[in-house]
């Protein structure tokens, strides 16, 4: 890629990490309650999550993006390398989950089927008892992996609080915290405020006066006129 044609696409390329970032978490964060509540994590969602080089998910999409953002930004400062890594951190976990998620799905039922078959040898049981503790042990790693992912996930939210605020000049960035601001809350929980304060300051006019600039631009001239609204109902 050339580098100047980065550079001109840095501020999409600051829009769609956080976009696939909050999206990714949301649907990562399901998942996983799907899992406290049934112990199982499903191979589908992972595969369609991740996807293959060739037709890649939304996951993949966003290592791929974080990748040109922080390597290329050069207001990234000393943040932006361990955003690039905990995203590729992610993905590979996510990986691994797929994996496990596998043989969740496809194996135990059969090894449980065969060892609970009155007709198998007691060899043949004593094997299968034997192999079925080895999916415990990749039901132990399915925890520790959602366990680290949930980990990093919390640190990636803690270091956008500090990469973003250079990008406060950024419209597009502007635009997306304003058109999906209710996800956004969702996903920074509590420190919601905190990225727009980090950001935008106390009162962040800035913010929705960009977020009015590029909405007019595009021809949202309904949405454009409810993002200038906020000024005034929230700031006087």
């Amino acid at each position: 890629m050339h580098k100047s044609w980065i550079d001109a696409k840095l501020p999409e390329f600051v829009r769609d990490v956080l976009r696939d970032f909050c999206q990714v978490s949301k649907e990562l964060f399901n998942q996983f309650d799907s899992h406290d509540q049934s112990g199982h994590v499903s191979f589908t969602f992972f595969k369609e999550l991740l996807g293959e080089e060739m037709s890649k998910g939304q996951l993949w999409r966003l290592k791929d993006t974080a990748h040109i953002l922080f390597r290329n930004d050069q207001r990234a400062g000393k943040i932006g390398p361990y955003l690039d890594w905990c995203i590729g951190y992610i993905f590979h976990e996510c990986m691994k989950l797929r994996e496990d998620a596998y043989q969740q799905e496809n194996y135990r039922p059969w090894f449980e089927a065969r060892y609970s078959n009155p007709e198998i040898t007691p060899e043949e049981q004593l094997i299968s008892q034997e192999l079925i503790n080895v999916l415990d042990q990749t039901g132990e790693s399915i925890n520790r992996e959602i366990s680290r992912i949930k980990f990093i996930l919390f640190h990636c939210r803690r270091l956008f609080i500090l990469y973003l605020p250079a990008h406060a000049d950024n419209p597009l960035l502007a635009r997306y915290l304003f058109a999906q601001e209710d996800l956004v809350r969702e996903v920074f929980k509590s420190s919601y405020p905190d990225l727009i304060t980090a950001i935008y300051g106390e009162k962040p006019v800035k913010l929705y006066e960009l977020a009015a600039s590029s909405l007019e631009r595009g021809g949202w001239k309904a949405e454009a006129e409810a993002a200038r609204s906020r000024v005034s109902l929230d700031f006087t």
